[in-house]
């Protein structure tokens, strides 16, 4: 079953920015999704139409089989975090959840429920104003959760986690989906979700460039070569006059085209060292790297 259904979904805002660009997908149920590319490829947008808060310029997109504004007790069907600076500062974390639930006739049962879940009962009574950016974003993921819903859409949660929050995170979310949910989480960050999501949606410039499982659009892209060197611009600029592609990926080089001998023999022939070279699968960033530089060579 397809849980959210979007077909060639289109939003202009004025005349020069288009931010969604004939966009469709299908969202199936009990799965994590992740729509990820960088910041202004039209995410947040995308995720604010599926949530009746953008009307798009064109074309349709159902959640449950319905318009979100048609669902019947929307707070049980969907939750959302698209911000979790909302809060008032002077209430505490408890008393702004109760507000929430009081609007969508959820008993304060529930909040404290919710503020366990995201393990934040021990700061249910202090002010919002002293919570650091990650405990609000558990916070507001709380928020999303006090009906219960079936699906959660979610954007940037990571924003604000340190690497024990963002193992919380992806530990959180596959729970969540083991419960029978669909998750819908957006990240600009690809490697945040790389070990959590079942399916993506790659987006830039308002565009969807690919979509499916992640195991099976990273098997069928090209092998990356990477290689750490002391001289790596030396290596660069080499590989690059050969005809490979090749992109900085923190301390290493990411190599498209030659196979690992290859770089090898070129390394050698210009006298560089090198301290690692081997080839592997390409991670979501190497794979949208990949994606985005043959759509553009199209």
């Amino acid at each position: 079953m397809s849980v959210i259904k979007a077909e060639h979904l289109t939003k202009r805002f004025g005349k020069k920015v288009l931010a969604v660009d004939d966009v469709s997908f299908a969202i199936e149920e009990g799965t994590i999704t992740g729509v990820l590319g960088p910041n202004g490829a039209g995410k947040t947008t995308t995720l604010r139409i599926i949530l009746d808060l953008v009307r798009p310029s064109s074309g349709s997109v159902t959640i449950l089989g319905h318009r979100y504004r048609e669902l019947r007790a929307p707070a049980a069907r969907v939750g959302a975090l698209l911000d979790s600076s909302g809060f008032h500062p002077g209430r505490s974390g408890r008393n702004a959840l109760r507000v929430i639930a009081a609007g969508a006739g959820i008993p304060d049962a529930r909040v404290d429920e919710t503020l366990e879940m995201v393990e934040l009962e021990g700061a249910a009574k202090r002010a919002v104003k002293g919570y650091s950016t990650g405990m609000k974003q558990r916070l507001a993921l709380a928020a999303s959760l006090l009906g219960d819903p079936e699906v959660l859409i979610l954007d940037e949660p990571a924003n604000g986690l340190d690497p024990e929050g963002m193992l919380w995170l992806r530990t959180f979310l596959r729970k969540l989906a083991s419960e029978g949910r669909t998750v819908l989480v957006s990240s600009h960050v690809l490697a945040e979700v790389e070990q959590t999501v079942d399916d993506i949606l790659i987006m830039s410039k308002g565009q969807l460039l690919a979509q499916g499982p992640i195991r099976e659009l990273t098997a069928s892209t090209q092998p990356v070569v990477r290689v750490r060197s002391p001289q790596a611009e030396k290596l660069e600029a080499a590989l690059v006059s050969s005809g490979a592609a090749v992109n900085r990926l923190n301390d290493a080089l990411a190599v498209r085209g030659p196979s690992a001998a290859e770089v090898g023999d070129v390394a050698h022939a210009q006298g560089v060292a090198l301290h690692e070279l081997l080839t592997e699968q390409p991670s979501l960033e190497e794979l949208f790297l990949q994606i985005a530089g043959t759509r553009r060579e199209q």
